[in-house]
C-alpha cells in the first residue's frame, strides 16, 4: 500500500505523542483493576483479553516494543474532544455488547 501509509510507516515522528504506549496499557491495567473492586488482574489474563502472548503484553507494558498501531490509535484520540472520544468509547462498548448477544 502507497502513499499516506508508506510516509507515516517510514516517519518515526510521524506518531510523535508524547506520551508513551508502556503509559496507555499500566493506565488502562490499572483502571481495569480499579473497575474489579482492586482485584489485581494478571498480565496473563490482559494478554488474553488483547488477543496476544503473555511476552507480548509484557514488552508493551515495560516499553520494551511499542505497537504502531496503537501509538497511531492514541495520536487519533489525542485530535478528538472529549465528547468525542466518550461517543467513540460508547460505541465501542455498543458494538461489543452486540457482538456477545450474537455469538460473535
Amino acid at each position: 500500500m502507497e502513499g499516506i501509509d508508506d510516509d507515516l510507516r517510514n516517519d518515526p515522528e510521524a506518531f510523535d505523542f508524547p506520551m508513551k504506549v508502556n503509559d496507555v496499557f499500566n493506565i488502562v491495567h490499572n483502571a481495569m483493576e480499579a473497575k474489579n473492586n482492586g482485584r489485581k488482574i494478571s498480565q496473563k489474563s490482559m494478554a488474553w483479553k488483547l488477543g496476544i502472548s503473555m511476552r507480548t503484553y509484557q514488552d508493551w507494558r515495560t516499553g520494551r516494543a511499542q505497537p504502531l498501531a496503537v501509538r497511531a490509535l492514541m495520536q487519533m484520540l489525542g485530535e478528538l474532544d472529549d465528547e468525542e472520544i466518550v461517543r467513540v468509547v460508547k460505541k465501542i462498548r455498543s458494538l461489543n455488547e452486540q457482538s456477545d448477544t450474537d455469538g460473535t
